[in-house]
């Protein structure tokens, strides 16, 4: 199962979209590019088993 949830760049501030595969547990972390800037930012992500929600937060890549 996918959704979608926003996060803001590490580097630019910007909002972007990306999709979330909630089937790969409650917490993920993976390395994405920037919509805006094409900076690569980890995305540590945590999914709420109950209400499905994801909140995600941004670091640099070192």
């Amino acid at each position: 199962m996918q959704t979608t949830a926003e996060y803001y760049c590490a580097y630019c501030g910007e909002p972007s979209t990306t999709f979330i595969d909630i089937s790969g547990g409650g917490q993920q972390s993976y390395i994405e590019d920037c919509q805006v800037c094409c900076r690569p930012n980890v995305l540590y992500i945590r999914i709420d088993a109950e209400s499905l929600d994801v909140e995600i937060d941004t670091e640099y890549v070192e």
